[in-house]
């Protein structure tokens, strides 16, 4: 009888779905804003509690490493229990996980509060996900999922400049984290209004449904179609060599190239703030001409040289770190948008996550692998050269990321291709 009802009632208004969209993506500011106040800290947690570069990026490592299970999880989870309860259950998870971390200056306690944080985290972004797709298929998904990414990425862009406009703060290892705190708290009122929208929504307008899935058949998973996993390994390779960067940037610049903490938290701002213009750009485009793939190769072709600049040469660093804030700007523009269109609606959860279980497992490695490689090659202001090992390994993996975007193009010009070149969006 409700699902008869529904057929006659019109469609949401556009600024309905844009006013979601605002809504959800607050709980992804907080989000992003407590995953990034780890980075400008790095100095201090280094010298006021004397940790080394392997704990430090063991804080962000520690966030991946549970979701190599957990957010595939997540993802069911929310395919099951519906948007609503997941973006809210998870994002209380998110704040719980930055109260806990701020709490206590030992090791144990603080990556104790990451693993929190991080299982509510990634889960969280695959429910935020999953909604948007849900308001946004077959609209202007592209651009919605980059004006989303926009909003998440001025928490990164707020975070990172933190050492500038909350100077005071990092006299003191603990203050600077009782601010991602209170950043936090965004991941839960966000969801708490996300629902009050729908609910209303619910009530007037013709809405996708949502969290009724099938029963999960594990082994059905790991038959996605070829395109899907070349996405995943893009997804696997970029953010590989975006998110462990960021989280020895500071440290980097101020050691490698003098910077002061002020100036360092600014130019790793550089990337969020290129990023976070590119992105909504990006998706825009797509949605009018299509070629994904090709954009793709496009975002490889950018990442590949900006590690060896930075570790090699004299060019200003604004150059790489804007080259790098346009690659990175394509996966939520091109890719996350795209499995929408090759996967149903009902399995879109568990799509997306197990796209960032897999993506994860990269996250951690590389974090802890960049860490010791630090460790290893003693990297310090006293020794530049130390660093450079693992501008080679980021770089490495900008090579990978253009494999898979040529590999992504020849298979969706095949005959099992899902139009990811051709498609565009519909107007309203």
């Amino acid at each position: 009888m409700e699902s008869s009802a529904a057929q006659g009632r019109p469609q949401p208004p556009t600024a309905y779905r844009w006013l979601v969209l605002v809504i959800i993506s607050l709980a992804m500011f907080g989000n992003y804003y407590a995953y990034d106040c780890i980075s400008p800290l790095a100095d201090v947690l280094k010298v006021q509690l004397k940790f080394s570069d392997s704990g430090i990026g063991l804080l962000n490592a520690i966030y991946s490493i549970p979701n190599v299970f957990m957010v595939l999880i997540g993802g069911i989870i929310i395919d099951r229990i519906g948007t609503r309860r997941g973006t809210l259950l998870f994002g209380a998870l998110c704040f719980a996980g930055a109260a806990v971390t701020a709490c206590s200056g030992t090791l144990a306690v603080m990556a104790t509060g990451r693993l929190i944080f991080g299982l509510g985290a990634e889960s969280l972004i695959v429910a935020v996900t999953t909604a948007l797709a849900k308001w946004f298929r077959g609209k202007e998904l592209s651009f919605a999922f980059g004006i989303n990414l926009m909003i998440a990425r001025l928490g990164s862009f707020v975070a990172q400049l933190s050492p500038t406009w909350a100077k005071p703060a990092y006299t003191h290892w603990q203050a600077p984290l009782l601010i991602a705190v209170g950043f936090a708290t965004f991941c839960v009122t966000g969801p708490v209004l996300y629902i009050l929208l729908e609910r209303r929504a619910d009530k007037r307008y013709a809405l996708a449904a949502g969290g009724e899935a099938d029963k999960v058949v594990w082994r059905d998973l790991f038959k996605m179609s070829p395109s899907y996993w070349f996405m995943v390994a893009l997804c696997v390779t970029f953010y590989s060599a975006i998110f462990p960067f960021q989280t020895f940037a500071v440290k980097f610049f101020m050691e490698a190239h003098g910077a002061t903490r002020e100036s360092g938290g600014q130019l790793l701002a550089m990337l969020t703030l290129f990023a976070m213009i590119a992105t909504p750009l990006f998706g825009l485009m797509v949605d009018k001409v299509g070629k994904r793939a090709l954009f793709m190769m496009f975002g490889s072709l950018l990442l590949v040289p900006v590690y060896l600049m930075m570790a090699y040469s004299e060019v200003s660093l604004l150059v790489p770190m804007a080259m790098m804030g346009v690659a990175y700007s394509l996966i939520p523009a091109v890719m996350w948008p795209s499995v929408a269109y090759i996967v149903e609606q009902k399995k879109l959860g568990t799509a997306y996550g197990l796209m960032t279980m897999i993506q994860n497992i990269g996250l951690a490695g590389f974090n802890l692998v960049v860490g010791w490689s630090n460790d290893h090659w003693a990297a310090s202001a006293a020794n530049p050269a130390g660093y450079h090992a693992g501008m080679w390994i980021f770089s490495c993996l900008g090579f990978f990321g253009l494999f898979f975007a040529f590999m992504l193009r020849r298979s969706e010009a095949g005959p099992h291709g899902h139009g990811l070149e051709t498609i565009r969006a519909k107007a309203d």
